[in-house]
């Protein structure tokens, strides 16, 4: 159990973790704690504003809508890395939710999936809305995954809190998605988002991760190249996991062979694409592509977000971004699914990718 912190000692422990901090309105007062308590706190909640633009964002935040008066949080991050203050005290962010997930955030055990709301978070996280439209296509900045990431270190180093303190409102409530990640875009999936408040937490605060020296070794990226030249048929109505028959350039050796399935291994920063080929595809139909990571016994932990590609007259060629931070002991994978009723098969594909080794 934890007394929250005062908005003084709030302020300074972000100024020290590097954060740039403006504060708005009379945020250190505002507040919602004439309609309940305000602790004791267990954690942080990473929200997505579903909106744009900084000023509109920070003062919907501020002052709440129609039948939810604000704060709506406590911190708005903007898409270039500032924070607004915006509330201290209790805020309308959380909402009710699972108190399976509470128990495991004060424990700092695995997150068991939300599937009940039925405890109070208002009173139990500090939240903080990031500004975004929550399409899956509205970009995050690394500048604003950043200073979201020091902002929830800076309040668990502040409490002795680990990055198991750090839960995301998807995580909380059921029928919520946010915060939604973008491909193409800074990594804000919630395992990224943790593994980025661990390693700022193994340092000192205001520290950058991983130190300079290692940041500037692996700011010079590796070229992974696969292709794969084996027609591959496509069942309908299941996933398939991609297997990479064909090695142009692996330097970093994170292309398992044989097998070939995994692509990037962590830790690591990836980013490029996948050009997929597809025949017999019927025109019209669909085919989805996404990216999944397994743990070392190859169970697979987390699913990302899907895409999906109409088929065409002929073959159909799709181009799956992919990019993303992997965290250690996890393995990245490539899968692909059409549902049309009718199989189809993948043909002649490659896959290049630039990957920087944590």
């Amino acid at each position: 159990m934890a007394a929250p912190l005062s908005a003084a000692v709030l302020l300074a422990a972000l100024e020290a973790e590097g954060c740039t901090v403006r504060e708005y309105g009379s945020w250190k007062t505002h507040n919602r704690n004439h309609m309940g308590a305000w602790g004791s706190v267990h954690g942080v909640m990473i929200h997505h504003t579903v909106t744009s633009g900084t000023d509109a964002s920070v003062r919907l935040c501020y002052q709440g809508r129609a039948g939810l008066p604000g704060p709506l949080c406590h911190t708005v991050g903007a898409k270039d890395g500032t924070l607004y203050m915006v509330g201290h005290g209790r805020a309308n962010h959380a909402g009710m939710g699972d108190d399976d997930v509470l128990n495991a955030v004060i424990n700092e055990t695995a997150l068991p999936a939300d599937n009940e709301a039925s405890v109070d978070g208002n009173a139990r996280f500090y939240g903080i809305e990031l500004i975004n439209l929550g399409n899956g296509r509205d970009p995050w900045p690394e500048a604003q995954v950043d200073a979201a990431a020091r902002w929830a270190a800076a309040i668990c180093r502040k409490h002795g809190w680990s990055e198991r303190s750090v839960i995301g409102h998807l995580e909380w409530q059921p029928g919520k998605v946010d915060p939604r990640p973008t491909p193409g875009s800074a990594d804000i999936s919630m395992d990224a988002f943790r593994a980025r408040v661990k390693t700022l937490l193994a340092g000192p605060a205001g520290g950058t991760t991983p130190d300079d020296d290692q940041q500037q070794e692996n700011d010079v990226p590796a070229n992974l190249s696969l292709g794969l030249k084996k027609d591959t048929p496509l069942k309908t109505d299941s996933w398939m996991t991609l297997s990479w028959d064909t090695e142009y350039g692996d330097p970093l050796g994170e292309h398992y062979m044989p097998g070939g399935q995994t692509f990037v291994a962590g830790p690591g920063r990836y980013t490029g694409a996948a050009y997929l080929r597809f025949t017999d595809l019927a025109a019209g139909a669909t085919v989805q592509a996404r990216l999944v990571e397994d743990d070392d016994s190859g169970k697979t932990v987390q699913v990302h977000p899907i895409g999906e590609q109409t088929g065409s007259e002929g073959d159909t060629f799709y181009a799956f971004p992919i990019t993303g931070y992997v965290a250690k002991g996890r393995r990245v994978k490539l899968q692909v699914a059409q549902f049309s009723g009718t199989s189809c098969t993948v043909a002649d594909s490659y896959l290049k990718a630039l990957v920087w080794n944590a």
